[in-house]
């Protein structure tokens, strides 16, 4: 879905006309309207407006153009509720609400999720726990949380 779409269908959905959409985020209506043709797009802050206020992520304002995966565990986070929370409220796209809350890591260390991982992740096909470490470690490593 291309943004002037998910604008136009985040208005509808909240029964907001053009005006009371721009009187929201402090844009005018021509804004909302030229959001809506395709015209233009919101600015940066704009589209931060618009996620706090409507409680939608920024991925999703632009049409989910990223599959966003936490970059703490690695999870797919294909729906907003999955995203974490800064302690403002707005959401954090990197990390999902598992990993990261009101500014908070759950994990301290990646040992911690290792041992995690083992104990909750399936093995239908019975790996042994210290190839599964391994192999849990080397997709860690790649994630942007626990890099070095």
């Amino acid at each position: 879905m291309e943004i002037r779409e998910v604008l136009k269908n985040l208005r509808e959905k909240n029964h907001l006309t053009q005006d009371q959409m721009a009187e929201r985020v402090m844009v005018t209506r021509q804004a909302v309207s030229r959001w809506e043709t395709g015209e233009t797009q919101p600015n940066t802050d704009t589209l931060k407006l618009l996620s706090k206020e409507f409680d939608v992520s920024i991925n999703t304002l632009l049409g989910s153009p990223r599959q966003l995966v936490c970059q703490c565990c690695g999870m797919p986070l294909p729906e907003d509720s999955m995203l974490s929370r800064e302690p403002d409220g707005s959401f954090n796209e990197d990390y999902c609400m598992w990993c990261y809350t009101d500014g908070k890591f759950t994990y301290d260390s990646r040992d911690g999720l290792l041992d995690f991982l083992l104990s909750h992740m399936p093995n239908p096909d019975n790996t042994p726990e210290g190839e599964r470490r391994v192999q849990f470690d080397g997709y860690l490593s790649q994630l942007k949380h626990w890099k070095k």
